[in-house]
């Protein structure tokens, strides 16, 4: 008994010290990315641990405000078709994820987009929200959260919007009408207004969730 004790707390003097180690963590440091080209077609944002907020922009370029430090960084690239693609790094330790968070400050990505300018967006993270103000988006949104709310304020898509989260409500305005989109709903342990399965509609609206509420509303052209 006195042998268990005793590992016991050898145990927990160690957790307690990795913990002091993992809270000393390195400064993050603000950044700003702005494309050289105004015609970025596309944007993908696929990172942890995020909060993606997305505003318009004040000019006709697309901009991004975010936080990283040596251990936790971004990769941001532009391709050939003009596809934008920002992608969350890692070299962490194991131990280094003891003991909490980072500041939430350095947890928040600002996404400044030109209105009526994308034809694709699909943002990707988990554990914090994603917000997007009134814009329009040419063809296809793609969004998707593990244990983050996604929201959004009249959201013009071209041709179809895929909403995906668990543990957290899925809520916004589209532009258009009910009978515009054809509607694909799944929900598990929450309540959703959308139908299960409806199958006319010009453009394509799929939403799940899991844990979780769905509000969708239609607010007309």
């Amino acid at each position: 008994m006195k042998k268990i004790a005793s590992l016991l707390l050898c145990l927990l003097f160690v957790l307690l010290a990795l913990t002091g180690c993992s809270n000393d963590e390195t400064a993050f440091v603000p950044k700003s990315y702005t494309p050289d080209s105004d015609q970025i077609t596309g944007v993908c944002v696929d990172v942890r641990d995020r909060q993606i907020e997305v505003v318009l922009s004040t000019d006709s370029y697309i901009h991004i405000d975010y936080y990283e430090n040596e251990e936790e960084y971004n990769t941001i690239s532009v391709s050939e078709d003009n596809k934008l693609t920002m992608i969350a790094e890692t070299n962490k330790e194991w131990t280094d994820y003891i003991g909490g968070k980072s500041a939430a400050g350095s947890r928040k990505i600002t996404l400044h987009l030109p209105d009526k300018t994308l034809s694709a967006l699909q943002l990707s993270t988990t554990n914090e929200d994603i917000t997007l103000a009134a814009l329009s988006i040419g063809r296809e949104v793609s969004l998707s959260n593990n244990g983050g709310n996604i929201s959004f304020e009249t959201l013009n898509v071209g041709n179809s919007i895929v909403l995906a989260t668990k543990n957290a409500d899925i809520s916004g305005s589209l532009v258009g009408t009910y009978e515009d989109y054809a509607i694909t709903s799944t929900i598990k342990k929450g309540n959703s207004n959308l139908p299960a399965d409806k199958e006319d509609g010009d453009k394509m609206l799929n939403a799940s969730n899991n844990n979780g509420d769905i509000n969708i509303e239609f607010v007309g052209e």
